[in-house]
């Protein structure tokens, strides 16, 4: 399903930031997904969506927001029919369609029911039981990865479209474990869920994220202008004060304040 959420003012002039800026010829389009502190949907804030509107701001084009499932948001980047989204991380399959301007990096973990004597990452393998649960279309670290594999192959892993049917599984014991994020804190840390689980590292180094870009849909040097205001973003701290809103000074800065990935 896409909600249209909002769009640039119509005031804002095409082409307003510059000869060095985006092409602002055309309107382009960005999706953000519903998934904890990045976005709500219930309330219309997150990190993703202030960093677009300071993305949009900067760019002086005018983009139109929709709401999507992850799993469509990469469909329509890899036909060119949707021009941008965020918070989105590669890998081979992906570099082929998707380019990217990184803007943080963040680890990943494994939040498990406490019943199902799953101490480490090893023991899941050791309980044929242990069924996984993931958002449809989500990769993630190297080891989470592995494991999300290494389950599928064994009928072990249940999809869904976001996070909340993941809770509500995971609290009626039809899945015993679920891959989190720091995105995920306020939710992990509610009562009903705090409870009844326990995290566990998968001690991989940091992931980048970044604004998702579609090759079909923006040739190589509009992506390098895009790229140019994320990291301008970046460099005047920008970046880090959305971050602050949303965590501790420490978290937000460990989370921005990461080495580019080459």
């Amino acid at each position: 399903m896409v909600i249209a959420l909002f769009a640039t003012p119509d005031s804002v002039a095409a082409g307003s930031a510059g000869p060095d800026g985006p092409d602002c010829s055309r309107t382009y389009t960005l999706a953000l997904h519903d998934h904890g502190l990045l976005y709500s949907a219930a309330t219309d804030t997150g990190i993703d969506k202030d960093f677009a509107d300071e993305l949009i701001r900067r760019s002086g084009c005018k983009v139109n927001v929709s709401l999507m499932s992850r799993a469509r948001i990469w469909q329509l980047i890899e036909s060119g029919a949707l021009d941008f989204s965020l918070s989105g991380i590669t890998n081979p399959e992906r570099d082929k369609f998707a380019a990217f301007a990184w803007y943080f990096s963040n680890k990943y973990y494994l939040l498990v029911r406490k019943d199902a004597g799953i101490t480490r990452l090893a023991d899941v393998n050791r309980n044929e039981h242990f069924q996984l649960g993931v958002i449809r279309s989500f990769r993630y670290s190297a080891n989470a990865n592995r494991m999300v594999d290494q389950l599928s192959a064994a009928n072990r892993v249940s999809q869904a479209g976001g996070l909340e049917p993941l809770y509500d599984a995971l609290l009626l014991n039809r899945i015993q474990g679920m891959i989190m994020e720091p995105f995920d804190y306020p939710v992990v840390e509610e009562k009903r869920i705090r409870e009844v689980t326990s995290v566990i590292s998968f001690e991989d180094p940091s992931v980048p994220h970044g604004l998702i870009m579609s090759r079909k849909a923006l040739p190589p040097a509009e992506q390098e202008k895009w790229r140019a205001l994320v990291n301008a973003m970046l460099a005047d701290g920008t970046v880090l004060r959305i971050f602050q809103k949303y965590f501790s000074a420490e978290l937000a800065a460990a989370m921005v304040e990461f080495q580019s990935k080459p």
